[in-house]
């Protein structure tokens, strides 16, 4: 348990540039869907906020859950 909470204090990249470009896109998409109120309610609420956490982990690399499921996009560096 010790184990994975450390490993959440260390934030190693672990998402590709896709990965971000394609969160970033989807933000965008539920904020101009909840400002032009085609999305309202709970719902929209709800996406909103998911939105801003494609954000802020599109902007530092690093998604807690891919930790959690072994996950990472990022690309290897190759050493020449």
């Amino acid at each position: 348990m010790l184990n994975l909470l450390f490993k959440f204090f260390i934030m190693k990249k672990n998402m590709g540039t896709a990965d971000r470009i394609i969160r970033l896109l989807l933000a965008a998409v539920v904020a101009v869907l909840y400002f032009t109120n085609t999305i309202t309610g709970t719902l929209g609420i709800v996406l909103l906020v998911l939105a801003g956490v494609f954000v802020l982990t599109s902007l530092i690399s690093f998604c807690p859950l891919y930790t959690l499921v072994g996950l990472n996009t990022c690309p290897t560096k190759k050493s020449d």
